[in-house]
């Protein structure tokens, strides 16, 4: 058994030091995954917290059929669509916030050597259709596996390796072929 997963079930039964523990482990993560969605600290922060409010509120749902990081991306990803709903639709992204993640740890484009290619890269990923953008972000910038980003985004496996083929090429295509 994982880690992650026999901290839950202590924190499940009341221990406290493991649920704290458990935060620990997985709060960064999943701020980093909404903060990369929402393009917004207030918004990533505030998400962050209700994806946890909802973890603690469903003790008892988690029956192992996955990993542990997997259902905590799914319920992450659940809040994220909530309040995508509620709002109406994607938020624009500022030339600072570009610059900000050409800056920042690239993920996926650490081998970039070049910063305009790292800011048109994350542009690139940010206009992909919805459904190829979460499977690049889960897969990447979470290290999940398709299998796992498939669990989270409730998606045959199959259907999610097509997603992530069709990005790439997408992506491959719009860079030449680099």
């Amino acid at each position: 058994m994982k880690q992650a997963t026999r901290l839950y079930l202590k924190a499940q039964g009341g221990d406290r030091r493991a649920a704290s523990e458990l935060v620990k482990l997985f709060y960064q993560k999943v701020y980093s995954y909404l903060r990369r969605l929402s393009s917004s600290t207030l918004h990533a922060q505030d998400l962050t917290q209700e994806t946890f409010r909802r973890l603690w509120s469903s003790f008892g749902d988690f029956r192992g059929e996955c990993t542990f990081s997997t259902w905590i991306y799914k319920i992450a990803y659940s809040v994220y669509v909530d309040w995508l709903r509620k709002k109406g639709g994607a938020t624009e992204r500022s030339e600072e916030w570009w610059r900000g993640r050409a800056d920042a740890n690239p993920g996926p484009y650490e081998h970039a050597e070049d910063r305009q290619l790292t800011e048109r890269l994350y542009r690139l990923v940010d206009e992909l259709e919805e459904d190829e953008r979460q499977v690049i972000h889960l897969h990447f910038y979470q290290g999940l596996s398709l299998r796992e980003t498939a669990g989270v985004l409730d998606e045959a496996a199959s259907t999610v390796r097509y997603r992530f083929r069709r990005a790439i090429g997408k992506l491959r295509s719009e860079i030449g072929g680099r």
